[in-house]
């Protein structure tokens, strides 16, 4: 605690270093104290704590760190990605551009790497969380970026493929050829909703658990962008039959994403409240205990509220 320390508004600065497992109880207090309204808190990840004290806290807090569910820390983060900024729209356009010429090609790494490009989950994921804690704005915003780019990318896309056909690159034949490796993408059937939920399960664990590893082989698991892709490209070429099978792709995805992040995150959010009722809801005042994530705070009468 530094008396005195914070500027604007005037009052301390105080730090304090709790376990993941108890960071939403502590940042919940102190927004009910009003140090959000009246000063602010920031809250960040320590990667190394040596200490006896940290070890015998993260003991005696019940469940791990790794399940434990931070409602602000995923608000936030997945906040951030609803805007529709020109790197969103630049990202998802340049995916959707890889994946049509991986279309047509027949060539499953330019898949890939369209899907791991693509930004989507972002807005997927905020979708999610606003949809479970009723925040409208929110759902407006993911709703409005997934909408715009898409429909910007595959606009895009459509007219970078004419240009590809008039420089003598592609052609409506390589569209129409047989692709063995990449026509799934335009076959929706039952397996395309099982992939989807699983995509959209593991997808929101990354997301709430930290494992940002695993979010890249989720992006590889999901045929959104490359769908979008063939929409265009098939588009481009008349070929409506397979831009309606893409289309439907793609909505079968986007669906089952969001269904399957909404039921994570609930099933996430029962379970953990179990985990933490046999220790009473609370976290004891003369614990020192061990990040992530570090929470800093300053309000002006903090000091006379203990």
């Amino acid at each position: 605690m530094l008396p005195g320390a914070a500027r604007q508004p005037a009052g301390d600065y105080i730090t304090c270093d709790v376990v993941r497992e108890s960071a939403d109880s502590v940042l919940r207090r102190l927004q009910e104290m009003g140090v959000e309204a009246h000063g602010g808190i920031a809250a960040d990840d320590v990667e190394l704590t040596l200490s006896a004290a940290a070890e015998r806290a993260a003991e005696e807090v019940p469940g791990h760190g790794e399940d434990a569910l931070v409602w602000d820390e995923v608000a936030a983060k997945t906040g951030e990605q609803t805007a529709l900024s020109s790197t969103f729209l630049a990202l998802i356009t340049v995916a959707t551009m890889i994946a049509g010429i991986g279309v047509l090609l027949d060539q499953p790494i330019l898949i890939v790497g369209a899907m791991v490009v693509g930004p989507e989950f972002g807005p997927l994921a905020a979708l999610c969380v606003a949809l479970l804690r009723r925040r409208p704005e929110i759902i407006g915003h993911s709703v409005k970026a997934l909408a715009v780019g898409f429909l910007v990318a595959m606009a895009m896309t459509v007219v970078s493929t004419w240009g590809l056909t008039a420089a003598g690159l592609v052609s409506r034949d390589m569209l129409l050829a047989d692709r063995p490796l990449t026509d799934f993408i335009w076959r929706p059937d039952a397996l395309s909703w099982v992939v989807g939920i699983l995509a959209g399960i593991a997808g929101m664990l990354s997301l709430t658990s930290k494992k940002s590893g695993s979010l890249v082989g989720v992006l590889i698991s999901v045929t959104t962008v490359p769908a979008a892709a063939n929409v265009a490209v098939a588009s481009a070429y008349g070929v409506w039959h397979e831009a309606a099978g893409s289309a439907l792709q793609l909505v079968i995805n986007l669906a089952a994403i969001v269904l399957a992040g909404l039921l994570t995150l609930v099933v996430q959010m029962f379970w953990w409240r179990r985990v933490k009722r046999p220790a009473g809801g609370g976290v004891p005042r003369q614990r020192f205990e061990r990040p992530p994530p570090r929470v800093t705070a300053s309000r002006r009468p903090f000091r006379d509220e203990g």
